[in-house]
């Protein structure tokens, strides 16, 4: 028998011939040699001996353009061979790319890493700051309403309750509704965003100016949108469930072909409410595709419709004491006869009307000698109109009186549309200098912001802007004029203009971040962001322009201690800015126009520690100082002393991940003692606890797999008691709630879980928008979900 060699490999053969086909397959193919150097070099060592392969010779290239006649002519010699011929055996196909999952090391409630914070995929051990990653299989597990709702098992977050028109935070007792973001693009508007395309979402506590720009001094929330990864997703749900809850979802996505994926994410929901003329109606649709022009570039491209309109809820009023209430002496919300039902409003005029449009385009592209680069572009639309008739005016601001029979209602209505433009381009470097390794990250954001904001005063038939109800049967069925005031001098009793204001904003930043890694044990990040913030506002009540520019350098700095790779223990300094416009940055007047911004200082201990493969424990201790607060100048109406100052100090401590390979927890816990240092007001004074914060706030989710088909899941939300206003005269009592869900996976394509919000139907408190609109928390809740994958 002769014998060939092949990259050192003896191969016996039948005969000279099928080793010449046998050669040239394998040189053609370039699977063995690169060159008669190359296979010299590959050759085995002396006295080495490897068995012998046994090789099949190559069936003849099939014909795919015969004839019928010559397949006629052929068929019996065709029959043999189709008889001789051994299986044949396809490669697996390459796959599209890795899945979002899988590049973050995503696994049930656990994630390993994340690009939010730093713009490079980074293992979560080695940020230096305190970020919770909710996944989507925790956001589908306990299946809330609410975006804001899934943060309550996030420690040192509270939900404001945004006058019933919009998702708003409170983290580590900074309040806005501004430091929202949808992969990493800002996503200011005040609305209510829903879940149907999330990934995951991220929030990031402490101030995050490197990465995010302007604003976030206390944390902010990004959402990580579903993206054509090329993996192939068909899941249809469907759901129901109290208040006549109906909602239905598509998720529909594969790798058209090696170089093209596309994804379709669709949703519908329409449900009355826990509230007395609640009602909801939200959809929305994003298509996203993403082409691979060569191994080493992706481009992203997607757009969203989205449409949320639901009735404006600003709550309850407080309950007044006789000789009035004060810091000494807080009062609580009113409910009549404990009713949480109640609806202090109108049923055909409170609304929130949202519509938003996105285009996203990302390119990404890896240079292949350690810099790759990222940039991004998002263009957004925002139509956005709110209406309420709520608990306010008259000599008690809203509140009951303290015989329980009035109470004053007001009216208005708020235009915010806007438009955004946003660029963003980040480079990240890998490389050494001598034995020090580096990762630098460095970038810019362009972006270009317009808007209107138009309020109009309500009017009613009373010819003022209040009138009074009674507070045990205060719901509002009588018409409202809703007029624009350019002056404070009216009959209807207002006293100030309504605003009038169209806008614009451009953002010039840069950025620059190095990580040095010494050791395996020892980091050093380094950073600075510079911002330049240029704003105009045309005052269409008085015809006045105004302008101001900031120019904002935010440093960031970390020391990284790691014992061993799986824990890490870190210092970090950060430092924002919010411009004297603030965080809606809708108007200027002739004292914001000199007021300096304001500078959140935060310095941060904590520790990270990845206890087994699949299980996160995070703590960390922090001291955050938020100082130039203007305070209103009482011998000088519209002017400001910047003196106003707070400081949060808190401990927080989470675990996340699998205890166990059935037992999946979520749990977290804060301390925040969030406490106003210096005045900003005449009644929020020193010593005052800041609004909607605890000094307790714990929560623990977990989930249990007891057999492939069952699984069951219970959460437990403690908070303890805080104040709706940081005037500290209205106090929002502790409360305990629970929440379950149970889930069947029926086979590989069916899947059906029931959840129930609030087991136990406790009435609590759960938000506030000052002291005279506080929002009940939800009633018990059952939902009911089926999906199928197809």
């Amino acid at each position: 028998m002769n014998r060939i060699a092949a990259d050192g490999i003896l191969l016996p053969v039948a005969g000279r011939g099928v080793a010449r086909s046998v050669l040239a397959v394998l040189m053609t193919s370039g699977a063995f040699f690169a060159s008669p150097q190359a296979f010299a070099q590959s050759a085995p060592a002396p006295g080495a001996t490897l068995p012998p392969v046994n090789v099949t010779a190559p069936e003849a290239q099939r014909r795919t353009n015969s004839s019928a006649a010559s397949r006629r002519s052929s068929g019996t010699r065709s029959r043999r061979t189709q008889t001789a011929r051994r299986p044949e055996t396809t490669p697996a196909p390459k796959p599209f790319a890795p899945s979002q999952d899988a590049r973050t090391g995503t696994v049930g409630y656990f994630t390993n890493s994340t690009s939010v914070a730093t713009k490079s995929n980074t293992p979560i051990v080695n940020i230096p700051q305190s970020l919770s990653v909710i996944t989507h299989e925790q956001i589908r597990d306990q299946n809330y309403q609410g975006l804001t709702d899934v943060t309550r098992y996030v420690p040192s977050v509270a939900v404001h309750q945004g006058e019933g028109n919009r998702d708003e935070l409170v983290i580590r007792g900074v309040d806005s509704s501004a430091n929202f973001f949808v992969n990493g693009f800002r996503d200011d508007v005040q609305y209510f965003r829903d879940m149907y395309n999330a990934q995951s979402i991220e929030v990031l506590k402490g101030p995050s100016a490197i990465t995010f720009g302007r604003g976030a001094g206390g944390g902010l929330l990004n959402r990580t949108l579903k993206e054509a990864d090329g993996n192939r997703v068909y899941q249809a749900t469907a759901q129901t469930g109290s208040w006549g809850d109906r909602r239905v979802t598509l998720d529909a996505g594969q790798a058209i072909n090696e170089n093209v994926a596309a994804r379709l994410n669709v949703f519908y929901e329409g449900s009355d409410a826990f509230r007395d003329f609640n009602h909801l109606e939200r959809y929305g649709i994003n298509p996203t595709v993403t082409l691979k022009p060569d191994d080493f570039t992706k481009v992203k491209l997607s757009y969203e419709y989205y449409h949320d309109g639901r009735t404006a809820d600003r709550g309850n009023p407080s309950q007044s004491l006789p000789g009035g209430v004060t810091r000494f002496n807080p009062t609580t919300p009113f409910a009549p006869n404990g009713n949480f039902q109640t609806f202090f409003g109108s049923p055909s005029l409170n609304t929130a009307q949202a519509t938003v449009q996105t285009g996203m385009a990302i390119v990404e592209h890896d240079f292949q000698n350690g810099l790759t680069v990222r940039n991004g572009t998002i263009a957004a639309d925002y139509q956005k109109f709110y209406q309420n008739i709520y608990p306010t005016g008259g000599a008690l601001a809203g509140a009951v009186n303290p015989a329980d029979t009035a109470v004053n209602l007001g009216a208005y209505q708020h235009t915010t549309n806007r438009d955004n433009v946003f660029n963003q381009t980040d480079f990240i470097y890998k490389g050494w200098t001598g034995p020090v390794a580096h990762t630098v990250g460095f970038g810019t954001e362009f972006g270009h912001q317009t808007g209107v904001d138009i309020r109009n005063t309500g009017v009613f038939p009373n010819g003022t802007n209040t009138i009074v109800q009674n507070p045990f049967a205060p719901t509002y069925f009588g018409p409202v004029n809703f007029v624009h005031h350019f002056t404070g001098t009216n009959t209807d009793g207002v006293t100030t203009p309504d605003s009038n204001s169209k806008y614009g904003l451009n953002i010039e930043s840069g950025y620059l971040r190095d990580t040095i890694e010494f050791s395996r044990a020892l980091q050093l990040i380094v950073g600075t962001r510079f911002d330049r913030f240029e704003m105009s506002a045309l005052d269409m009540n008085t015809n006045i322009n105004r302008a101001r520019t900031d120019n904002l350098v935010s440093p960031q700095a970390a020391l990284i201690v790691k014992p061993i790779e799986s824990m890490s223990i870190y210092t970090a300094y950060s430092i924002s800015y919010l411009p004297a416009s603030g965080d809606q940055f809708s108007s200027l007047t002739d004292g914001t126009l000199i007021l300096q911004p304001q500078k959140f200082e935060n310095t941060e201990v904590g520790m990270k520690w990845n206890i087994n493969p699949k299980l996160l424990f995070s703590t960390a201790i922090y001291n955050l100082n938020r100082t130039n607060q203007p305070i209103a100048d009482g011998n000088n109406p519209g002017f400001f002393f910047p003196s106003g100052a707070t400081l949060t100090r808190g401990f927080e401590a989470s675990l996340v991940g699998y205890v166990t390979d059935q037992w999946q927890s979520s749990l977290g816990y804060a301390y925040t003692d969030a406490k106003i240092t210096s005045a900003t007001s005449a009644t929020v004074v020193a010593g005052n606890r800041v609004q909607l914060v605890p000094y307790n706030q714990f929560a623990w989710w977990n989930k249990y797999q007891f057999t492939p088909v069952w699984a069951a899941a219970l959460g437990i939300i403690y908070f303890g008691d805080s104040f709706a206003s940081s005037d500290d005269t209205v106090r929002l009592p502790s409360f305990v709630r629970f929440d379950a869900g149970v889930y069947a996976t029926i086979d590989a394509n069916w899947r059906a879980q029931l959840t129930v919000e609030n087991i136990f139907n406790k009435g609590y408190w759960a938000s506030a928008d000052g002291n005279n609109n506080i929002s009940p928390g939800q009633g018990r809740t059952v939902r009911v979900q089926a999906s199928y994958r197809f």
